[in-house]
């Protein structure tokens, strides 16, 4: 048998182990690491508790929560009956009561789509996105306007509130990505008459407002079109918000392109693949790391600007809000509506932003060292 190695030789001495772990050590390597931070945690802390002790009191502790009628909203307190009162014309909008089961079953089908694909351990995500790329769509579209299988034709003038809101973002989001990337690889193209039709394309949606965009699909665009063909009203918008955020989506993605070093692609050429196969596998990938900030940020905005539909005549969860404040017996309530609002804004903006940083991190996006 071999001889057991021996040491003979002093072990040199180790730091001592590192006691700021956990809740504990969090506060007192970040907030109290000296009398100075100290003083100043204190009293922003004591700042916001003076801030936002009055904003609890009315929102949860002296609030309102049951009832059908404004007569419930008795205290001095928020009065969230407004919100539970109208809660399903906020989601649904006018969509007919008997049929919205049918959203409720597109809600789901795209909160499993959405949970399938971001939970990393779950398989097949290839044939999910497929699905949720192409066949969700279909079937989504089939059931929210219906007219066919038996099921009540709902027209899109009927929809509205959340429902009409998530519409809107979730068909702008997906159309304005895949667009603004062709745009992009079009700008960088060496065909001249291909960049000019995308540098003209992209400075003049980026030149005009989005309200502006808006009024020029509801009215210009049937001028343009035969009179026998009829444009829905929400189609119209659709058309109008993707091709607008499309423009600054090629610009962030644009700017992506531009930080892949040139070395990529030449490398990718040396080795006899195609421009499009290049772009697909090779410089793409990267550059939509480095620029994933950008892109969800475009995203937000977005999301946020769908409340600009009221002016064309859709009801989204701003404006059938609002049009629950015109009503003589909910008047004087715009504070909880508007709160309300903006609360539901927040939490799907936030959740972007949140997930965002999370593919970051998973995909080390920012070449850390």
């Amino acid at each position: 048998m071999a001889e057991m190695a021996t040491r003979n030789e002093m072990i040199e001495a180790r730091r001592p182990p590192d006691q700021r772990r956990g809740a504990l050590g969090w506060l007192r390597a970040n907030l109290f690491d000296g009398p100075l931070n100290g003083t100043i945690t204190l009293l922003v802390l004591a700042l916001l508790g003076w801030g936002l002790w009055p904003l609890v009191q009315w929102a949860l502790i002296e609030a309102d929560w049951l009832g059908s009628t404004r007569e419930a909203c008795s205290g001095e307190g928020a009065c969230w009956v407004f919100i539970s009162a109208r809660f399903e014309t906020i989601v649904y909008g006018f969509y007919p009561e008997a049929a919205r089961w049918r959203v409720d079953a597109v809600f789901l089908m795209l909160a499993l789509l959405i949970a399938w694909l971001a939970i990393p351990r779950l398989p097949a995500k290839r044939w999910v996105g497929l699905f949720a790329l192409v066949g969700f769509p279909v079937l989504a579209y089939g059931l929210l306007i219906g007219g066919h299988f038996g099921l009540m034709a709902v027209p899109t003038r009927e929809w509205g509130g959340l429902m009409l809101t998530l519409t809107i973002a979730i068909v702008g989001i997906v159309g304005s990505l895949p667009l603004g990337v062709v745009l992009a690889l079009g700008r960088r193209s060496k065909m001249p008459l291909v960049r000019g039709i995308c540098v003209v394309f992209i400075e003049f949606w980026r030149g005009v407002p989005l309200i502006t965009v808006l009024f020029m699909a509801s009215v210009m665009l049937p001028l343009f079109v035969p009179t026998e063909v009829e444009f829905d009203k929400l189609l119209r918008a659709l058309i109008g918000i993707m091709f607008f955020w499309s423009a600054y989506m090629a610009e962030v993605v644009r700017g992506g392109l531009q930080a892949i070093p040139r070395g990529q692609e030449e490398a990718a050429k040396a080795l006899g693949m195609g421009y499009w196969r290049r772009m697909a596998l090779i410089v793409l990938p990267q550059a939509l790391k480095l620029v994933i900030p950008g892109i969800v940020n475009t995203f937000i905005a977005l999301f946020k600007d769908t409340s600009l539909v009221l002016i064309i005549g859709l009801f989204d969860l701003l404006a059938i809000i609002r049009a629950g404040l015109t009503d003589s017996n909910w008047l004087g309530f715009a504070i909880e509506g508007y709160v309300f609002a903006a609360l539901m804004f927040w939490i799907f903006c936030f959740s972007m932003s949140r997930y965002s940083q999370y593919i970051e991190r998973r995909l080390h996006t920012g070449h850390r060292n």
